[in-house]
């Protein structure tokens, strides 16, 4: 029902005009005029059109919501940039090379629609029974009514009469009726109370038979934005290494400089005077700092100014393989250390993994990240299946790939590029953080995006359906039991020698149950599911 929700958000990003160069001229015209081509120019904090090629300048793109990187990537001439990403910093012009339906953002757009029209509606249980249990049920009153006629005492068309309404009355659905909506009604309601959010009662029935849970790093797994993880100083002190760096980097608006900046404040460290700054493309920044000249960036920016590493470089390389970024920091030709920074795991992630995998579940993550970086997340998690660089489609190729192994398959994400993997999903699940396309293509929020509240859903569902179980057998053994009695079985029985006294309440002085009573009976048949559904606020998560 929010398929057009979703799809109109992913379109939303699209901007209606571009600034294109006509000779000497810069216009600004529809992007529905854009042809291949084209150069366009984007300025800061401005969308990208279209998808294209980088001519000219140089830029930090976020690209999370396609790609779900975590943090912007530099683009310079050469590099291929999409429609619907963010320019961060500078200024670059770029060459058109797809437009209209080939763009990136409109091919996911096209797989979200794909993905949610491959559903197929879940054939309830009881709505198969009762499509042949209702009928049963007038058959077998005519054929109780046509028999008690013919051969029941006398007067047999009142014992007919009566025999045949209580069969009607005590074959009555409403146990059956009530035993999945009621229990799903509790279910959904407990549910919200732990701050799972299921916006539909098919995602709660399907969620139980969930083999693998399928789960986004960026956003979801972690918190999505880099901060300082280490701080390893080699000639100085780590306070005025961070110093130093947050002094250097508060003339950047990169969110690597960003952190650093953060960091220096939580430590109350006052920033040193910036007199000059000039970034180095693809390496870093350099500048002068209350009279110091200050490097800040990658080896080979140390390795332009011949700066020797002193050991260094091998601490980079344990933190890369931690899946951090190391940046070195050196000031009047002396290395003082270096800096890594990560995009550091959410709360109670690991947590989640191990809830999951105490259920029985598989967890998967799926990322758009580099593997080295994923590798390590997964491994401070306890995940042992990573697929990692996977465009949107990929995403949901990967989805459909383990659903083809006879898995039901539950997708985690929190971004506009999970949604078309949330759709594949046979559930999928949003943290309630993250874009509101990924929300709308799930069926389940987690609101506040606690990544426990995956396994919670799992479990609630688990619960949720065995007591739809137990009310639907409670509903079919009463009727088995009763109907027959409804019918008139015990006549033969009692006919002779009469009914025992204690039982004639029930039965009369010929074994027939008085439709009074079997109106009673089905009123209780009614509350036993009702009672047995509403054991389920009795839910805990965990």
């Amino acid at each position: 029902g929010k398929a057009s929700d979703a799809i109109a958000a992913l379109a939303a990003l699209q901007p209606s005009t571009a600034k294109v160069m006509r000779g000497s001229r810069e216009i600004e015209v529809a992007i529905d005029d854009l042809v291949e081509g084209d150069l366009v120019v984007v300025r800061p904090g401005e969308r990208l059109p279209v998808d294209g090629e980088v001519v000219d300048g140089v830029s930090f793109v976020d690209e999370s919501m396609l790609t779900g990187e975590s943090l912007p990537v530099e683009k310079t001439r050469g590099e291929e940039v999409f429609g619907a990403a963010l320019n961060t910093t500078g200024r670059f012009t770029f060459r058109v090379t797809r437009t209209g339906r080939d763009t990136m953002l409109a091919r996911t757009i096209g797989l979200v629609e794909e993905a949610q029209g491959s559903r197929l509606p879940i054939q309830r249980l009881v709505d198969s029974i009762s499509s042949v249990f209702v009928p049963a049920v007038v058959a077998v009153a005519v054929v109780v009514f046509l028999l008690w006629l013919t051969v029941g005492p006398s007067p047999s068309h009142l014992y007919a009469t009566l025999t045949a309404v209580a069969v009607l009355i005590i074959a009555c659905p409403c146990a059956m009726g009530l035993a999945t909506p009621m229990a799903i009604m509790v279910g959904i309601g407990r549910g919200a109370e732990h701050g799972v959010l299921i916006r539909s009662a098919d995602a709660l029935e399907r969620a139980h038979r969930v083999d693998v849970v399928v789960m986004d790093k960026t956003g979801t797994l972690t918190e999505g934005r880099p901060v300082v993880t280490d701080v390893v100083a080699a000639n100085s002190t780590e306070e005025h290494i961070l110093r130093l760096a947050a002094s250097i980097e508060s003339g950047s608006e990169h969110p690597l400089a960003e952190a650093m900046v953060a960091r220096a404040r939580e430590r109350d460290a006052s920033l040193l005077p910036l007199e000059e700054f000039n970034a180095v493309p693809g390496m870093g920044v350099e500048g002068v700092v209350d009279g110091r000249r200050v490097l800040l960036g990658s080896a080979a920016l140390m390795g332009r100014d011949g700066l020797v590493l002193d050991g260094l470089d091998d601490t980079a390389v344990r933190l890369a393989r931690d899946g951090k970024t190391p940046v070195f920091l050196a000031a009047d030709g002396e290395v003082l250390g270096v800096i890594a920074l990560a995009d550091t795991p959410r709360r109670y992630s690991r947590e989640a993994v191990e809830g999951l995998c105490s259920q029985g579940v598989e967890v998967v993550m799926l990322t758009g990240d580099n593997a080295r970086t994923a590798e390590a997340v997964a491994r401070d998690l306890g995940i042992r299946r990573v697929v990692a660089e996977v465009l949107p489609g990929g995403k949901a190729d990967e989805v459909l790939a383990i659903q083809r192994e006879g898995k039901t398959v539950a997708m985690v994400g929190d971004g506009i590029n999970d949604a078309p993997a949330l759709a594949q999903a046979d559930v999928g699940i949003a943290i309630g953080t993250g874009a509101d396309v990924a929300m709308e293509a799930a069926g389940v929020t987690l609101v506040g995006g606690d990544p426990r509240g995956v396994g919670a859903a799992i479990a609630l569902s688990k619960s949720t359906m065995r007591t739809v179980r137990q009310n639907l057998f409670w509903a079919f053994a009463y009727n088995v039991l009763l109907i027959p009695v409804a019918a008139g079985v015990l006549y033969p029985l009692f006919g002779g020698e009469g009914v025992p006294r204690p039982l004639q309440p029930f039965l009369g002085e010929s074994g027939f149950l008085d439709p009074m009573l079997a109106a009673g009976a089905m009123a209780l048949s009614s509350l036993a599911v009702v009672t047995n559904s509403l054991r389920l606020r009795r839910f805990r998560a965990g």
